[in-house]
């Protein structure tokens, strides 16, 4: 007697509330990307192959409809190539998932799984000097409430290289000012992290704190002037204000890139540039893999080559599409 192999609809079901929900407890971020990633997936090979999502097998998801898809992404969608190696990432995870549960589709999913990450250049990392830094900090009005408020966030994400999620759902009770200053963060997957801060961003916060409408344990210590939670859009607002007010006095920083992310990158940097391990300052970040640190000390190495290679030797001279479908409906859903 033999076990009749689960449909695809159902793989899939059991792999987004089963093993991604329950099993491996990922965040609703990474459930919310592998939802878009096979919602896309699901309604190209409607087109390519002619069936509708709920009649799609697994042995259909073989490499020459995922090959397909990618080069749709980029061709198509006009996604980037880490876009592209983020859809593939996710769809590895399912078939690794669904080769444990249907041995009869074992060959087409490990041709499948052979389709490769495509090789981009990465971008060298943008980062501030700390007079730049120093500069954007100081550059919100101290007079009023907002500009406050900026103060103590700027300097906060440049003490502890947070991301920029983690700063706005920061609660007041997940910072500790007396004795040893240390914030309490929740990153990436759910994980948790301290780290320790400054005095002088501990007296920035202390400050702050005086000004703050709620001071209830679970209000928000960065929020809006409504007192809800502070949107990245508006973070991203603030700092263009600010660096338009920090250029008059320091030029260079009008000539850069920067996002409220920079401040994450100049914190790696300058933690790497002061001697700081690698191993410290991924914990630091919150980087569950080392080798995500090495990009900073890959970036520094570029960045000292470059001006070595400036400097002249003594000799020389001067549509979203949503199908009324069973397997779609759950996608949307989740």
């Amino acid at each position: 007697m033999t076990d009749t192999a689960p449909s695809f609809p159902t793989l899939l079901q059991r792999f987004f509330v089963d093993h991604l929900r329950q099993q491996r407890a990922v965040s609703p971020c990474t459930v919310a990307a592998y939802r878009d990633t096979f919602k896309l997936l699901l309604a190209f090979a409607e087109k390519r192959i002619g069936k509708s999502p709920t009649d799609v097998t697994l042995p259909d998801l073989n490499a020459d409809l995922i090959l397909s898809f990618l080069d749709h992404l980029e061709r198509e969608r006009a996604n980037s190539v880490r876009s592209r190696n983020a859809r593939l990432s996710a769809i590895r995870v399912f078939l690794k998932y669904a080769a444990h549960e249907d041995l009869t589709a074992l060959a087409v999913i490990e041709r499948s799984l052979a389709v490769p990450q495509k090789r981009h250049d990465k971008p060298v990392l943008g980062y501030l000097t700390r007079p730049e830094v120093h500069a954007i900090i100081n550059a919100p009005d101290p007079k009023t409430w907002a500009g406050r408020r900026d103060r103590a966030l700027f300097a906060f994400l440049y003490n502890t290289g947070a991301r920029v999620s983690e700063a706005i759902n920061l609660q007041v009770s997940s910072v500790i000012l007396e004795n040893a200053p240390v914030v309490h963060l929740h990153g990436k997957g759910r994980k948790r992290r301290s780290v320790p801060l400054w005095n002088e961003t501990a007296r920035s916060l202390k400050r702050w704190g005086q000004d703050l409408r709620d001071c209830r344990p679970d209000a928000y210590l960065f929020p809006n002037s409504s007192g809800g939670r502070l949107s990245r859009s508006s973070v991203r607002q603030r700092l263009d204000l600010a660096v338009d007010t920090a250029g008059r006095d320091v030029p260079s920083v009008k000539a850069k890139s920067i996002s409220p992310h920079t401040f994450r990158h100049t914190t790696a940097m300058h933690l790497l540039q002061s001697g700081v391990d690698l191993t410290v300052i991924a914990l630091w970040l919150g980087h569950e893999d080392t080798s995500t640190t090495h990009i900073y000390m890959e970036a520094d190495l570029a960045m000292k080559e470059e001006a070595l290679s400036r400097l002249q030797p003594v000799t020389a001279t001067g549509v979203r599409y949503r199908p009324p479908d069973k397997l779609m409906h759950f996608l949307q859903s989740l």
